[in-house]
């Protein structure tokens, strides 16, 4: 079994887009938020910025704290793939800190393709995870408050 992961993410979100990484697996695409895995002695807001200069390639500033999602692989449609998983995701209200349009992270995701603006009214359109996430952020809502999401996929 593994150990429980924390894992920080960006909610960046701008002229009512997101953006968010784009993945391919056996499936096809899919969304995430920008982020990642917690290091030894890194707290959890220097994993989301560490995390989207690896991913997105571009500096954050981040903000509050907005939501707490648990996610049990058993739980979940992936169980046989990752059964063993248990990762406390940590979503922060991120802005991008410096202009421009370039997206090139130096150490994406294995699965990650590139990086979209996709519209908030969008999202009920794609792939993304977690869907947990897709109602508060089409509503505009996802900025208002922390929210403890539990177990979602």
């Amino acid at each position: 079994m593994k150990p429980i992961r924390n894992s920080a993410k960006a909610v960046i979100i701008q002229d009512q887009q997101i953006l968010l990484t784009k993945n391919v697996d056996h499936l096809g695409e899919f969304y995430l938020f920008p982020g990642g895995g917690q290091e030894k002695g890194e707290t959890l807001t220097q994993a989301v910025a560490r995390e989207c200069q690896e991913e997105i390639g571009r500096a954050v500033e981040v903000g509050d704290l907005l939501h707490l999602r648990e996610y049990i692989g058993a739980n979940h449609e992936f169980a046989q793939a990752d059964g063993d998983v248990h990762q406390v995701e940590f979503y922060f209200a991120c802005h991008l800190a410096d202009e421009g349009d370039q997206f090139q992270g130096h150490n994406p995701d294995e699965m990650q393709t590139g990086v979209e603006w996709i519209a908030l009214s969008d999202l009920d359109q794609i792939r993304i995870y977690p869907h947990s996430l897709v109602k508060p952020l089409s509503q505009g809502n996802a900025l208002e408050k922390i929210c403890y999401v539990g177990d979602t996929n």
